[in-house]
């Protein structure tokens, strides 16, 4: 069996572990007001994480381009409160025009 079979093989594991594990916690321990609160927050975590690591890297450089213009449009409709169709388009827009403008 090859390295590749056993870290798929591996990872299989240990996701199916965790998932079971979470089923496993007592309902008690869930409904504390401040595991609650963290649990809300875990996903903006990471969700943010991930739009930061995908706008400024590429490959294993920091760069800044058309994507940071974009992501700067979106926080500045999303802080106008617009509708988030139009926080998306007016990103999007952003990004694609400075790119072919550049």
């Amino acid at each position: 069996m090859s390295a590749l079979w056993i870290a798929t093989i591996g990872t299989s594991v240990i996701a199916f572990l965790l998932k079971y594990s979470g089923h496993s916690i007592p309902e008690r321990f869930l409904s504390n007001p401040k595991i609650q609160r963290i649990n809300t927050l875990i996903p903006i975590a990471l969700l943010s994480a991930l739009v930061g690591v995908q706008t400024l890297t590429e490959k294993s450089s920091l760069i800044i381009d058309h994507r940071l213009a974009g992501v700067g449009v979106a926080i500045i409709t999303l802080f106008l409160k617009a509708p988030f169709p139009v926080v998306v388009l007016s990103a999007a827009i952003t990004s694609a025009a400075i790119y072919n403008w550049f």
